[in-house]
């Protein structure tokens, strides 16, 4: 799976082959029932039982729309899915799926079938047997008697209930009509959605939008006038998600759920069974988008030796999974293949692969980031501010770096006791004479422009700082003033790049050369450079050997960082940031990037 060089991705059986590809080693893994998958045996919050219905539910993410659009490679997986649908809905049979409770985690896994209800009613329900019917109507319909999270997931009721109206079974329209009342409380304008107040990411591309495009292509005759919205939304978000993307495929790591990785092509997906493009991103934008980002997805070390996707991003690794990842919970990814419910003759397969050039600056204040992108098309950095979580693993990581890069990725702490296993890549962190090491984790307030992202924070007790983020092309300005109560040391840390890595055969290791000084640090390595500048406050620089795994994109890397320490009062920092897709890196600051710098002084 790792070496799709045979297949290029361009045309709609390419994407079969791959979908049947991504399929088959699983269906070794099936329950003697059909009913479960075992995939591995990490854990998560829930237990195994409900881990393996996960899995065999994510699948059908891509075997419903195979079916709707009548490609004959998946009748032989769907003859074990839908075995596995009629034992696991049965509460007589030993692999029954279980009574749910509320908040629970089947819930999740009851929107593809709402779905399917709706897309393939013949297939889904109506061929089979009586009893079978009646049994998934009765396990599907506990989705109406308990809570949930008011979020995205109020989307899987929707869902079921649409598809209990699409098959004629009675459904919950008081349920249906709260639901949507409370999902469009959670819209905040220019097509995005929040899933917490202060929290924007992907799922408001990869769940409030596809589920919305599918609600919009099934309810139409129902609701027009929503539907209508949901299309329009998703018309005005597409432009600004499409600067999410590199031209080389890849979309910006950031947020939680990262394991899902190509699900970030989820939202292209369903423009196209929704019928949405906007204005630069025709069919061909759209196809481009979304297949140069699985193309990208299929060159990375992201299956284990049987074919099966594991829980990581650019390779296997735990240490960023969330406490809801299980090791089916990865094939959420399965829903980039929505776009196979559409036949060969449909604009999407028939339009030529076109390049989509954002904006080489663009602000997105409601999803608070200003994204930047080099002159080439071929890397993106956001600089965040005003966004937090509050429930995830490394939520501080994963939203509240100063920047995040399309082609270094970011890095998680296993620990905050050393700079080595605290890997702070694109932050400055502080610590008092014999503490831990504090990053940001929040913020007192925050302001973005075209120019500049600015906040304040406060790291620890006694501690405020006001920090400006100012990029110029491929690099950037940060300028901290701190104020402390008490001594402290602190380093700020340039992005995490690749340590090592093979050039041709995994045995013959490349090494990236380590340049460190007085006033500043940099790595340079072929598959992108990093060097941090000192102007202000900084005593020295030093290459940090970061912990093995604690970057999303590369297993061993090395992260530029500068030094200082500061005493009682107020002390100002700046430094300037230069990242390079390959080994150029220059030696001094740019007189463009100085005079920005000494403005902050």
């Amino acid at each position: 799976m790792n070496n799709y060089a045979d297949n290029p991705l361009r045309t709609r059986d390419d994407l079969v082959r791959l979908a049947v590809d991504l399929i088959s080693p699983l269906t070794a893994c099936l329950s003697p029932g059909k009913a479960r998958l075992h995939l591995g045996d990490t854990g998560a919050v829930y237990d195994e039982a409900i881990a393996g219905m996960e899995g065999f539910s994510r699948v059908l993410w891509a075997l419903v729309p195979m079916l709707a659009g009548k490609c004959p490679e998946a009748e032989p997986l769907w003859a074990l899915w839908r075995e596995g649908i009629i034992h696991g809905v049965d509460p007589e049979h030993p692999e029954y799926w279980g009574d749910i409770g509320s908040f629970d985690q089947r819930m999740v896994e009851m929107a593809v079938m709402g779905m399917a209800l709706c897309m393939i009613p013949d297939r889904f329900y109506f061929e089979l047997p009586e009893p079978a019917r009646r049994n998934l109507y009765r396990w599907l319909g506990q989705i109406n008697r308990f809570d949930m999270p008011q979020n995205n997931w109020l989307f899987f009721r929707v869902l079921v209930n649409c598809g209990f109206l699409s098959v004629g079974l009675p459904a919950d329209a008081a349920r249906l009509q709260d639901d949507l009342d409370n999902l469009e409380g959670h819209y905040c304008g220019d097509g995005w959605y929040y899933d917490k107040p202060a929290q924007r990411d992907y799922y408001t591309l990869w769940a409030f939008h596809y589920y919305g495009l599918v609600y919009a292509r099934f309810m139409s005759d129902r609701d027009g006038a929503r539907c209508a919205r949901f299309i329009e939304r998703a018309g005005q978000i597409a432009p600004r998600f499409a600067a999410w993307f590199d031209g080389e495929g890849r979309a910006l790591p950031y947020g939680r759920s990262l394991t899902y990785r190509f699900a970030q092509g989820a939202f292209w997906s369903a423009c196209a069974l929704g019928g949405v493009t906007a204005d630069g991103l025709g069919w061909g934008e759209i196809k481009h988008l979304l297949l140069g980002n699985l193309r990208w997805w299929m060159r990375q070390n992201i299956f284990d030796r049987d074919g099966v996707l594991t829980i990581g991003y650019g390779y296997p690794n735990l240490v960023f999974a969330e406490g809801y990842n299980a090791p089916g919970s990865p094939y959420w990814a399965m829903k980039v293949f929505a776009v196979l419910a559409l036949g060969e003759d449909h604009p999407f397969w028939r339009a030529e692969e076109a390049e989509y050039r954002p904006p080489r600056v663009l602000l997105d204040e409601q999803a608070r980031l200003l994204l930047t992108r080099d002159a080439g098309n071929r890397s993106v950095i956001a600089y965040t501010a005003g966004n937090h979580a509050y429930e995830h693993a490394h939520e501080d990581e994963k939203y509240e770096k100063f920047a995040y890069s399309t082609r270094f990725g970011f890095s998680a702490a296993k620990e905050a006791g050393t700079l080595r296993k605290g890997a702070f890549d694109s932050m400055l962190a502080l610590k008092g004479e014999r503490g831990l090491w504090h990053a940001r984790s929040g913020f007192e307030d925050f302001k973005l422009s075209e120019s500049e992202v600015r906040f304040r924070w406060a790291p620890m007790d006694g501690v405020q700082i006001e920090t400006r983020l100012i990029p110029w092309e491929n690099w950037h300005v940060r300028c901290h003033a701190v104020r402390t109560t008490r001594p402290l040391t602190a380093a700020e840390g340039g992005f995490a790049v690749c340590r090592d890595y093979a050039a041709e055969r995994p045995c013959d290791r490349v090494q990236s050369e380590r340049i460190s000084g007085d006033g500043m640090a940099a790595v340079r390595c072929a598959r992108g450079s990093c060097a941090v500048f000192a102007v202000a406050g900084y005593a020295c620089g030093e290459v940090v050997e970061a912990e093995p795994n604690t970057s999303l994109m590369y297993p061993r890397t090395l992260i530029p960082t500068l030094r200082a320490e500061l005493t009682p009062g107020e002390t100002r920092l700046v430094c300037a940031v230069c990242a390079t897709e390959d080994g150029s890196l220059p030696e001094t600051i740019p007189t463009e990037v100085m005079k920005i710098a000494e403005q902050c002084l």
